[in-house]
């Protein structure tokens, strides 16, 4: 996934001079604190070791101070607005804001601790209160309305006259133009959302930490190689910690034999989140029913139907119209392969009935006996630093002609983390990576794309990335050996990152990935498909012990099996992607009294919960991408731009497939847009036609 887009006021690395004096908070100088002032280190990339825990609160105060009053010298600015004393002032007021923010929310969600999360807590009204001095403004609307009715006159350049179009849809979609008292109403409920979001997140994390399953009998965990025994053993020597993964099913279900422990593992990942001290129930239906007031004070019915106003999918219908076209398909396969499965635990000698924490153990079983394909046979080609490397890298090069050079010499902020810096065909530099790719207690679940610096023409920034990932880390001495749905996350991921690298654009708000949620998955999702691609595969599927090339028996026995288990993945992604439309399209007077009753009527409703054995890829109470990471009426989007992925691909396939030629006209067309102009009109441009869902439905085999 990537990680939530802030608000782009918050999040943008832009230019601003210092207006407030010099204060000290917390006994830190913040003449001297490190976040307040421009990394000398390439790129202007956060100085972490230099940067420590009590630096955060002091500077997060005072570029709070220094952004109202730079915004409060436009709203007091006496002479007539104009796009550069009002919409371009607005773009540079967040220079050291940006600059602190991003080390922050980076480390906040990969290597957090209490004092890290209290802040989070604290910070998060804050940030609230700022997004509402700015847009909920009479006087700055009025500014801004004032440039943008002129609009026809200024001439400006297209980047330009976009810019101009979003800040003035922004306002509006903020409540600008809600009565004085609306607004202070609107001010209330977005400081308790902002609140009660820090606290999911927060008691999230605790959930899943607290949730990992102990196990004191070794031969409670048969089925799992010595090396994942070694990487599981606890620090005393006498047990082993299997931790928790964001998702519903937990992947060493794959392999444990008992039965129990599969129960115990499967119950601990969904069972997280409901009862004990870290409940998460009351805060996600307050959370629900504060965003369903938010909507109605906005004018619309639900908080879905607010939300999607700036999104390809335009309203929830239209999400709900897709679903119904796929529900059908997905759930009657994956009673097929419920079925299948459950001859196989006959088969196999067992009596028991098909559940939850069975379906992975058995469809392996399947997926060896139908495809003569084995997940352990799949590993030892699959190095996590080769599959960067000459894998993930080597797809970028041979597209886009770009190269990397690891950097050892950039502090990191854990040592687990490499750097990269990234190079066009020229050689002029293109900017610097960060992979992140271990799990561990101080990191939320998922994988995830973010900037620590933004691309900005206007500030001559160029981008420094990172992606994040939650790979079980192996034991002092053993490789780092992923399975194949860990490489192609690593895919996913960087084709997040190359829509960041490769963002051309003036002003930072615009830049990169600053698109709706229902296309910024589009290049992530497309860079997926190089994962298989045969000049790429054989460069880095190389057996880690002998250095041989994977076999072409291995690769045709993935690639028969691609469409295995797809009425499972799909079933469970439609049933997440329901969920999260369910909750947000409750009306302002609807109360919820149980979660998880809800939770079971809203899969009823839409027949998601017709195959017992196939459970939401994510609880509601453990679905963080739509109460703490900014996909809330958006996790529609994955199953969206799977079809634009789908159908890009298919252009290439009929153009050549991998070429310098197709990347450089992707990279044009696509990847360095930003959201500089309409994204239906972009797709349809560099595709030559609306997108087709035909070729999802072939790779999910479907159809």
């Amino acid at each position: 996934m990537k990680k939530s887009i802030m608000p782009v006021f918050l999040f943008c690395t832009l230019a601003a001079c210092n207006t407030s004096k010099p204060v000290t908070e917390n006994s830190v100088s913040i003449d001297k604190n490190p976040l307040l002032t421009e990394s000398k280190l390439p790129y202007g990339t956060p100085d972490f070791s230099l940067i420590k825990d009590e630096h955060y609160r002091p500077a997060i105060m005072d570029a709070l101070r220094q952004k109202k009053a730079l915004v409060q010298h436009i709203i007091d600015n006496t002479e007539p607005p104009t796009f550069d004393n009002t919409v371009v002032a607005l773009e540079r007021s967040n220079e050291t804001l940006g600059r602190v923010l991003a080390p922050f929310y980076a480390l906040s969600g990969a290597h957090t601790n209490d004092t890290l999360q209290k802040l989070q807590e604290d910070v998060a009204p804050l940030m609230a209160e700022m997004k509402d001095f700015i847009y909920l403004n009479n006087d700055l609307f009025k500014k801004v309305k004032q440039v943008y009715d002129e609009r026809n006159e200024l001439k400006l350049d297209a980047e330009s006259s976009w810019l101009l179009q979003e800040t003035y849809t922004d306002f509006l979609i903020a409540g600008a133009a809600l009565s004085a008292e609306q607004k202070e109403d609107l001010k209330k409920i977005n400081t308790k959302l902002a609140a009660l979001s820090a606290k999911f997140s927060k008691t999230l994390l605790a959930a899943n930490n607290a949730g990992a399953l102990m196990i004191t009998d070794v031969s409670d965990l048969e089925g799992l190689t010595k090396a994942e025994l070694e990487a599981r053993k606890t620090a005393d020597g006498k047990g082993w910690k299997i931790p928790l993964q964001n998702t519903t099913q937990q992947p060493l279900l794959t392999s444990l034999v008992k039965r129990n422990t599969r129960e115990k593992l499967f119950n601990a990942g969904w069972q997280r989140g409901n009862g004990g001290v870290n409940d998460t129930k009351a805060i996600i239906i307050d959370i629900a029913e504060t965003r369903a007031a938010k909507a109605a004070l906005l004018g619309f019915k639900n908080y879905a139907e607010w939300q999607l106003q700036k999104t390809m999918a335009k309203k929830p219908e239209n999400v709900f119209e897709m679903f119904s076209g796929l529900v059908p398909g997905a759930t009657a396969k994956a009673r097929v392969e419920a079925d299948t499965l459950q001859q196989m635990i006959y088969k196999s000698g067992f009596g028991f009935n098909l559940e939850p924490y069975d379906w992975n153990l058995f469809s392996e079983k399947v997926r060896k006996e139908k495809y003569d394909l084995d997940e352990s046979e799949m590993k030892p080609y699959f190095l996590l630093k080769t599959v960067l490397e000459k894998g993930v890298f080597y797809a970028a090069n041979l597209l886009y002609g770009i190269s990397f050079k690891e950097r050892k010499d950039i502090p990191v902020y854990h040592p687990d983390v490499l750097v990269y810096e990234l190079f066009e065909e020229d050689g002029s530099t293109l900017g610097l990576f960060y992979g992140d790719f271990y799990a561990r207690p101080t990191k939320r679940g998922g994988a995830w794309m973010s900037n620590l610096v933004n691309q900005s023409k206007l500030f001559n920034k160029k981008p420094v990335i990172y992606n994040v990932c939650n790979f079980p880390k192996p034991a002092e001495g053993e490789p780092a050996l992923l399975t194949f749905d860990e490489v192609e996350t690593m895919f996913h991921e960087f084709g997040h990152a190359l829509h960041g690298f490769f963002a051309n654009q003036m002003y930072p708000s615009l830049s990169g990935t600053s698109v709706s949620r229902d296309f910024v998955e589009f290049p992530s999702q497309f860079n997926e498909n190089w994962t298989l691609y045969p000049d790429v595969l054989k460069n880095y599927a190389l057996h880690y012990k002998t250095g041989a090339v994977i076999p072409q028996s291995l690769i045709t026995k993935i690639k028969k099996s691609s469409s295995f288990n797809q009425g499972y993945a799909l079933t469970e992604n439609l049933a997440a992607a329901n969920l999260d439309m369910q909750w947000h399209t409750i009306d302002s007077k609807t109360k919820i009294n149980d979660a998880l009753v809800f939770e079971k009527e809203a899969l009823t409703r839409t027949k998601l919960d017709v195959v017992k054995a196939v459970p939401p890829r994510y609880r509601s109470t453990y679905f963080n991408h739509i109460w703490g990471s900014g996909y809330a009426a958006g996790y529609y989007s994955y199953l969206w731009t799977e079809m634009l992925h789908h159908d890009a691909f298919e252009w290439f396939k009929e153009n050549g497939g991998l070429t310098r030629k197709n990347g450089r006209r992707f990279r044009e067309m696509i990847l360095s847009k930003g959201n500089t102009e309409n994204l239906e009109e972009m797709y349809k441009k560099w595709r030559g036609s609306d997108p087709k869902i035909a070729p999802m439905l072939k790779a999910r085999g479907l159809q």
